[in-house]
């Protein structure tokens, strides 16, 4: 009887030095995260503070976690035409959600289809697909191409189309539909579905953490597209999309700054920098709200053929 109570009380002494190490474990481990947190939003938390502060306080302190000196020229300078602003972000909007959806669709179908074991000719296809990530005929045939030959100067489809899929993304979703097993295929076959349904009704939803992935990066090229508009859409274009209209703000703040107009005024009432960072702020900020509703799909995406076996 004593050695049994010995025994539970040893068992109860080593449980309690367990739990003590790992409440000290879990302590360090919860510093060290929050540590590594606020390091990772203190340079979001700079730009926020540095698009409210005046130029002469960004010149005289640099870049601080606090304003020396409030202002709101910034934005002020920024929607001092709101109706082309809301116009740009309509554009870019839009031009997302198209073109997202869309290259969703057309990339899933391609990298099902070049998975497919019954489908003759997709080792060609795929190597096809693969030399053009390697090569490419350079900006001149592709500035000929929508300019001359699809006519699409002046036209939105000059944005859309060319970020509708590219190599990579092919090649990242057929490697998600690896982990489909063929299977499901034939059984829809057996049952008599057709090519189209066993893709729609089969194959897709199981690619949900993969589309999650995939639309995350089509919506990153759109939202943050700026160089095709600069080539395909000139002054008759009332609406630019968002990136190339605060581009096109930053570069007159700065030819106004260095032009002889600037004389009229204090270089340091031209907000530059804090021009930038307020751009930098209304770029990214739809973006960094929407990405926690897609991080669980996106983290389980990534990691999808992970383990084998």
């Amino acid at each position: 009887m004593t050695e049994k109570i010995h025994a539970e009380h040893l068992m109860h002494t080593t449980h309690i030095r367990k739990d003590k190490s790992q409440i000290i474990i879990n302590v360090l481990t919860y510093i060290l995260v929050t540590i590594f947190c606020i390091v990772c939003i203190m340079p979001f938390w700079m730009i926020i503070a540095s698009s409210f502060a005046t130029e002469e306080s960004i010149r005289r302190s640099g870049f601080t976690l606090w304003p020396s000196d409030y202002s709101t020229f910034s934005y002020e300078l920024l929607f001092r035409s709101p109706d082309q602003m809301i116009g740009a972000y309509a554009v870019t909007v839009g031009l997302t959600l198209v073109g997202t959806l869309i290259g969703l669709f057309i990339v899933s179908m391609t990298g099902y289809a070049l998975q497919r074991r019954d489908f003759p000719y997709r080792n060609g296809i795929m190597f096809y697909i693969y030399f053009t990530s390697l090569f490419s005929a350079g900006l001149v045939p592709f500035y000929l191409l929508m300019v001359q030959y699809l006519n699409l100067r002046d036209s939105y489809f000059a944005i859309l189309l060319p970020l509708l899929m590219s190599p990579w993304l092919i090649v990242l979703m057929k490697n998600f539909v690896k982990a489909i097993p063929h299977e499901i295929t034939e059984s829809g076959k057996i049952d008599g579905a057709g090519d189209m349904k066993i893709f729609v009704d089969l194959i897709l939803p199981m690619l949900k953490p993969a589309l999650a992935t995939i639309g995350l990066f089509l919506a990153l090229g759109y939202w943050n597209e700026w160089y095709q508009s600069s080539l395909f859409l000139s002054s008759r274009v009332a609406v630019k999309p968002l990136q190339y209209q605060l581009y096109k703000v930053v570069n007159e703040a700065q030819s106004l700054k260095n032009s002889i107009a600037g004389q009229f005024v204090t270089q340091t009432d031209i907000p530059t920098e804090s021009l930038k960072m307020a751009t930098a702020i209304l770029a990214t900020g739809p973006i960094v709200f929407l990405y926690p509703f897609v991080q669980k799909y996106f983290i389980g995406g990534i990691t999808v053929g992970a383990v084998k076996g």
